[in-house]
């Protein structure tokens, strides 16, 4: 969910009473990286570093990062590297480090079960995440917005101490260029470990998928064992599955989604895998639904990412609270917000880049680079470039200008979501909220008199149950 949204507190609450708690993968080197400048107030950040097998890189973390008492307020945070096919041995370790950091706090103090979400189109970061989440003894990973069929392979090389390596999107290339060669991005733990890494345990691994097109393809042709998947339509938030054939846009600009969008649900039950169900499916008679047609349940992300364990900023999530108990709360399916090209799900609030008047007052700035893509140059090499970035540096990389109308930087705008926006002269960036469909439907939560709610009353909810007030999540 987002950036740090699902964090390893809402993961350990949902994981306690039973469910499947995930942790969001998406930038976790920069959440940790400013947290631990943000002065890690109550230690839970140290604690786990200090857990992690290789002191000498924890120590190396904190010294970057960790600052006691915190940053001076207006401070801007300590860049970290940006990815990219080669990145540096530092930006390595602490990928690796904050992956482990993330699962070890969501899976301690109980016995439930917790997995790791990480997106296809976020390809520089990955084999790093998931061998510090596999360190950590991460039971499941979900994986989708894209085809993740490389995947399974890469679990079952690193369960056994093996190097692993994958293959990443590369721009076609101009007229008459010559096609540059994309390496492959490569992974050993032998990095970390002299004498041969340990083996660890192969987490299940669930692709994130909107048709059983896509399904069967990831069920017979990817390189290890897919153990099940997520059945996401388009009602759910963050990025969605573009509409089948040309894109078509509602009078209101939204994504037109037709009957070729919807999944073939009895395709999926044959391929013979577990599967679930996603999208504005967060209530007890979608569960039940779910189970009649054969799912072995639902994947819920919006109504626990408003609750009191999410990483939402408390004055953003109060603010959004108040817009559902007004009836005022609204999602939008931007076409063009994302630089991946996918649909995203955007909220909108005040003071946030939902606000044409907001988004068009910053800045643009391309300083994180999680969503840059490698394009082809003109001499047959490779570089960078993002959608986001600012439009003249876009076009000097043969970009296409159209291709930056409307775009909005996810990662800034994310991060700033859970309180870690970058602080700059021209002021701390604006927030960015993702939610799905259902969003209006989470005043079940909030009884008269009622300001917030837990993830353990949703759960309860879901179940069929009261909710009650006296619930707490273990």
């Amino acid at each position: 969910m987002g950036v740090g949204v699902s964090g390893w507190r809402l993961a350990r609450a949902v994981a306690s009473q039973g469910q499947l708690g995930v942790v969001s993968g998406t930038l976790l080197p920069v959440v940790l990286a400013r947290r631990l400048q943000q002065g890690d107030t109550d230690g839970d950040l140290r604690r786990a570093l200090a857990a992690f097998p290789f002191p000498a890189i924890s120590a190396r973390i904190l010294n970057a990062y960790f600052r006691e008492g915190g940053i001076q307020a207006g401070s801007p945070y300590a860049a970290v590297p940006m990815p990219g096919a080669q990145s540096s041995p530092a930006l390595i370790e602490l990928t690796v480090a904050a992956n482990f950091v993330e699962v070890f706090l969501a899976k301690e103090n109980h016995s439930g079960l917790v997995g790791l979400n990480l997106l296809q189109k976020i390809q520089f970061a990955t084999l790093p995440s998931l061998y510090g989440a596999m360190l950590a003894g991460v039971d499941y990973v979900l994986m989708g917005a894209g085809i993740p069929r490389d995947i399974p392979g890469v679990l079952d090389q690193f369960a056994a101490g093996e190097n692993a390596e994958l293959p990443f999107d590369l721009a076609p290339a101009p007229s008459g260029a010559t096609p540059a060669t994309a390496p492959r991005l490569h992974f050993s733990p032998r990095i970390f470990v002299d004498g041969g890494p340990p083996r660890l345990r192969r987490p299940q691994f669930i692709a994130i998928v909107s048709s059983a097109a896509l399904a069967t393809t990831l069920a017979r042709k990817s390189n290890g064992r897919v153990d099940g998947f997520v059945v996401e339509g388009e009602l759910a938030g963050g990025h969605n599955a573009p509409p089948r054939g040309p894109m078509q846009l509602s009078p209101e600009g939204e994504p037109v989604y037709g009957p070729r969008d919807v999944p073939e649900l009895d395709k999926i039950r044959a391929l013979g895998l577990p599967f679930w169900l996603a999208g504005a499916s967060a209530t007890s008679s979608k569960l039940a639904d779910a189970l009649a047609c054969g799912a072995q349940g639902v994947q819920v992300g919006t109504a626990f990412a408003f609750c009191e364990e999410s990483g939402i900023e408390p004055s953003l999530r109060s603010e959004t609270l108040a817009l559902i108990r007004a009836g005022a709360a609204r999602v939008f399916t931007d076409p063009l917000a994302s630089p991946t090209g996918f649909p995203f799900k955007v909220l909108g609030l005040a003071g946030t880049l939902s606000a044409p008047s907001v988004y068009a007052a910053r800045q643009r700035v391309c300083d994180l680079g999680y969503l840059r893509q490698a394009y082809t140059r003109e001499d047959g090499s490779f570089g960078y470039r993002c959608a986001g970035e600012p439009e003249a540096a876009y076009l000097g990389k043969g970009g296409d200008l159209a291709d930056t109308l409307g775009r909005k930087c996810l990662c800034n705008g994310l991060l700033a979501t859970i309180g870690l926006g970058q602080r700059n002269a021209d002021g701390n960036e604006a927030a960015l909220i993702t939610a799905g469909n259902d969003i209006s439907a989470l005043g079940r939560y909030l009884s008269p008199g009622r300001e917030t709610y837990h993830a353990a009353d949703v759960i309860r909810a879901l179940l069929g149950q009261a909710v009650n007030d006296a619930i707490q999540p273990a």
